[in-house]
């Protein structure tokens, strides 16, 4: 019999945030889980959640997710979710409190990465510790970004 191969993370992505890596430099990731209702996981698996525009915010020792764009799931009549409400991220202590202080002592944000299902079926947002970008590092990005697709090219033409 073959030896199995080891698969990677299974991840099905539901929400990605491709700006807050132009708009943020990202210091430290972490994975959260998240307090959802019954109609929020519905809505989850057909994939229609934005994140683009959500932060997490520090609020009585706890961390929450807010303005996270979750549609309401159709079949779900009177028991339907608010689509924009706050959501409360689940972290060990510890990493509330560093999270919470780095926000409060350094000026960090906690930008809202990746939202996705796991190997095991639970949703999980990836949260990153971040600064901002101020303006000429986002031109520094661009420009960077631009000569690398222009090296593509000439090594396309030339190799």
């Amino acid at each position: 019999m073959p030896p199995k191969k080891k698969a990677g993370p299974a991840r099905k992505v539901i929400a990605d945030n491709r700006k807050a890596r132009f708009n943020y430099e990202i210091v430290d990731t972490l994975e959260a889980g998240l307090v959802l209702t019954g109609t929020e996981v519905k809505a989850l698996r057909e994939g229609k959640a934005n994140i683009a525009e959500s932060y997490a915010s520090s609020e009585d020792g706890e961390i929450w997710l807010i303005n996270s764009y979750l549609p309401e799931y159709l079949q779900g009549n009177r028991f339907n979710h608010e689509p924009r409400r706050k959501r409360k991220l689940l972290l060990n202590r510890r990493e509330m409190n560093r999270l919470a202080a780095s926000v409060q002592k350094q000026g960090m944000s906690i930008v809202p990465m990746r939202l996705y299902f796991n190997d095991r079926g639970t949703a999980k947002l990836e949260i990153a510790l971040a600064r901002g970008k101020k303006v000429h590092d986002k031109r520094e990005t661009e420009k960077q970004r631009d000569w690398n697709r222009q090296k593509q090219r000439l090594m396309k033409e030339l190799g």
